[in-house]
């Protein structure tokens, strides 16, 4: 076993509010349960659900899940220490995964359940634009979300770091998707993806131009970030027998439901958040997606959108790039 540092350098949070209580900060490294590893942390993404954090979203108490100092929920880089029930996994090893909270630091301790091998094929900084993304991507398109080889999807906020994923993974699953998104220059990245239809959200109904556009005038798949404004169009949107699978609120929490298209078509709403997940529905969830996609991801088929990378000194500076300039793809913290 190499022999460990006491102390690390953590990008803490001081208080809620802006980006600037992100702070470097000189910290002990994580204690090691049972079925941990830890792991010396090379990169980690960025995401969404940290930017609400930091804000105070998810309440004013201290702590985050695994951390009580730091956000970060996906990284990478090698196994130091292994817990005395954590199998599978060997010193030097290289791993991928999503902790609760801790992966804005040097050091940081993960469930073995949600661990995966990396890739020889693929470098630490890909490697840690993919956990949080493509298996929350997986886990609504495939699992909730049921799609099927032909299946008309509707993913709205396309180019993010789970939508561009999502992108992706419907086209390779032989999906006819249709996105949303109020960039220009986010229209064209998106086709090259394979989106088979962009839609402006900012100056179009994407609505009418599913009932325009689409065979059939309808989606059977919708996955959704953006919460009540969407909710009503959405149901309206769908196929009989389809699917809203809800991951975000971005737009708010209360919205119009028309129960009559909802009973009539037998349509079926399902949300979702990984924040709230036990750590076996989220080991389940990590399982099911190294099965279907790692060997995809190791021949370079499918692999994260990187926009930039920041050191870890500069955690401040890299959230006031997410939330000024909303990256295509993924923003990375270099640990």
């Amino acid at each position: 076993m190499p022999t460990l540092p006491t102390t690390m350098l953590a990008a803490a949070h001081h208080g809620f509010g802006g980006p600037e209580v992100l702070q470097p900060t000189t910290m002990p490294l994580p204690s090691l349960r049972p079925n941990d590893l830890l792991v010396r942390v090379r990169a980690a993404g960025l995401n969404r659900a940290e930017m609400n954090w930091r804000q105070g979203k998810y309440g004013a108490q201290p702590g985050f899940g695994d951390s009580d100092a730091v956000i970060g929920l996906e990284m990478a880089g090698e196994v130091v220490a292994i817990g005395p029930e954590a199998q599978g996994f060997a010193i030097g090893d290289r791993v991928m995964g999503i902790v609760g909270g801790g992966a804005y630091a040097e050091y940081a301790r993960i469930d073995a359940g949600m661990a995966m091998h990396t890739p020889d094929s693929l470098s630490d900084e890909e490697a840690a634009c993919i956990p949080e993304a493509m298996v929350t991507a997986h886990h609504v398109l495939l699992h909730l979300g049921e799609m099927q080889p032909g299946a008309r999807v509707l993913v709205h906020g396309a180019g993010g770091g789970v939508g561009t994923s999502l992108m992706q993974m419907a086209r390779m699953a032989g999906a006819r998707t249709i996105v949303t998104t109020s960039s220009a220059g986010k229209h064209e990245r998106l086709r090259a993806l394979g989106a088979d239809i962009t839609v402006d959200y900012a100056s179009q109904d994407f609505a009418e131009v599913i009932a325009r556009d689409v065979p059939g005038g309808r989606v059977d798949v919708v996955i959704c970030n953006m919460g009540a404004p969407y909710l009503e169009r959405n149901l309206r949107s769908l196929e009989a027998g389809g699917r809203l699978i809800q991951l975000g609120l971005q737009g708010g929490a209360q919205g119009s439901l028309p129960m009559d298209v909802l009973m009539t078509r037998r349509l079926r709403i399902e949300g979702t958040v990984m924040k709230s997940l036990t750590p076996v529905q989220k080991a389940a969830m990590t399982q099911r997606f190294a099965q279907r996609w790692l060997p995809v991801i190791a021949q370079r088929q499918l692999l994260p959108l990187i926009e930039r990378s920041y050191p870890l000194r500069e955690a401040a500076q890299a959230h006031r790039h997410f939330e000024q300039q909303p990256p295509f793809g993924k923003l990375l913290l270099r640990c």
